[in-house]
């Protein structure tokens, strides 16, 4: 590397452009925002150590991959963790904090929507996540996920049916919700 200033720039770039992205991404895995920061804290870090001319061409999955990575070693570990505290101590964790009194309807909305949500599979879930909030091709999702694209496209769609049927919109009433 003669000169630092272009990989400095490159990976600014990147992280102005997929930190936020990516925070709500992991944040969506591991279920604590302040866990989620650090998570895509580490995928970044980890693109500081990557040759810019093999991942540059697929930036955006390679970032989604690796953070999607992080974030289940994380869930996992957080998961076998709070399984052991809640074996030895029954009394754990505090509860996060309240959102302001006016956005009431807004969190009644979001809630009934990821109860929805919570009813489809975890992959489900995640194609759907990674469609629509983060704008990423059914290719980008399949290296992402390491699924197939015509996988990830079955799953959206599957998923999509799934969600319109517990809308009560028009959909196929034949549908169960998975």
């Amino acid at each position: 590397m003669n000169d630092p200033e272009p990989r400095d720039h490159w990976i600014r770039a990147a992280l102005e452009r997929f930190e936020r992205r990516l925070t709500l991404y992991a944040w969506r895995i591991v279920g604590d925002i302040e866990v989620a920061r650090d998570v895509v804290q580490d995928t970044f870090l980890k693109l500081c150590d990557q040759e810019r001319a093999l991942v540059e061409p697929h930036l955006a999955e390679w970032l989604y991959t690796v953070c999607r990575n992080r974030a289940i070693d994380v869930r996992r570990r957080e998961r076998r963790r709070t399984e052991m505290k809640d074996d030895q101590w029954l009394e754990g964790s505090a509860a996060p904090g309240g959102a302001p009194s006016a956005a009431v309807e807004v969190r009644e909305e979001a809630g009934r929507i990821l109860r929805w949500l919570d009813g489809l599979t975890d992959n489900q879930r995640e194609v759907l996540r990674l469609r629509f909030q983060h704008s990423l091709s059914y290719r980008e999702i399949a290296e992402v996920t390491g699924l197939t694209v015509t996988n990830v496209g079955f799953l959206i769609h599957t998923g999509i049916k799934a969600l319109r049927s517990r809308a009560g919109v028009a959909g196929d009433p034949t549908v169960r919700p998975a």
